[in-house]
């Protein structure tokens, strides 16, 4: 059976010579795994760049009553990008995201309001040009609440991470909530209360709430593990 649907494509393994495997998140079926033939071959050029994190498609995929992995029919770019893939602090970001969604989408099944927000907090990043320092921590904040652990108040955060303040964080080391409980919690308040408008002094300062958040979701969501791309991209999400 066809299915006709819109998808986020979240990552992709390389699957035998010229496929993937593409892990894609669906309009009408939530999380899907793909194969996708052929589009690792020198010839047509540019099939693959139709799955770098957070692109969106129109699908055409075959379905299985008894799930699993099945394959796409047919794709196409449903919503170019203007700046993601172009601007590095912008790509950067959307890979720290995207591992994170990847890990934290796990249902097999149709929700609007959480692709709905997905697809429209995608392009807004895309299209602003400027004010999107905070970006990643705004759309984790209310992502959150998406999966049923959203705070109210920041104390609802630094409460939580400071029990685990002794653990590692997801960077490595120790987690500075510890010792900058109340400056964190007045930037998690205006994030929380007037995202629009809440002022991160710096990028250390922002790296450092990031930290905090993955450690907030690393509490609620089982399996989680390490966000490899925040170690690697902190020098990039530090300048934001």
């Amino acid at each position: 059976m066809l299915i006709k649907t819109r998808g986020i494509v979240l990552s992709y393994l390389r699957y035998r010579e010229t496929s993937i495997i593409a892990r894609i998140y669906t309009e009408r079926l939530g999380l899907q795994s793909y194969v996708v033939n052929g589009v690792r071959k020198a010839k047509p050029p540019g099939r693959i760049a139709l799955f770098q994190p957070f692109t969106m498609l129109d699908l055409v995929a075959y379905t299985s009553r008894s799930g699993g992995l099945t394959r796409l029919a047919e794709f196409r770019c449903s919503e170019p990008f203007r700046t993601l893939p172009y601007d590095v602090r912008k790509s950067s970001v959307g890979l720290l995201l995207s591992e994170i969604v990847s890990r934290v989408l796990q249902e097999e099944e149709e929700n609007e309001p959480l692709f709905n927000f997905l697809h429209d907090s995608i392009l807004r990043f895309d299209q602003q040009e400027s004010g999107f320092e905070n970006f990643a921590l705004e759309f984790l904040l209310q992502l959150s609440h998406y999966l049923g652990f959203g705070p109210e108040t920041a104390e609802q955060i630094t409460s939580q991470v400071t029990f685990a303040a002794e653990a590692p964080s997801a960077a490595g080391g120790r987690n500075p909530v510890a010792m900058r409980f109340q400056e964190f919690e007045q930037y998690f308040d205006a994030l929380l209360q007037h995202p629009a408008t809440a002022v991160i002094p710096n990028g250390r300062i922002r790296r450092e709430l990031l930290d905090v958040l993955i450690r907030y979701y690393q509490l609620h969501v089982e399996h989680l593990g390490d966000v490899r791309s925040l170690s690697v991209l902190s020098e990039v999400l530090a300048e934001l």
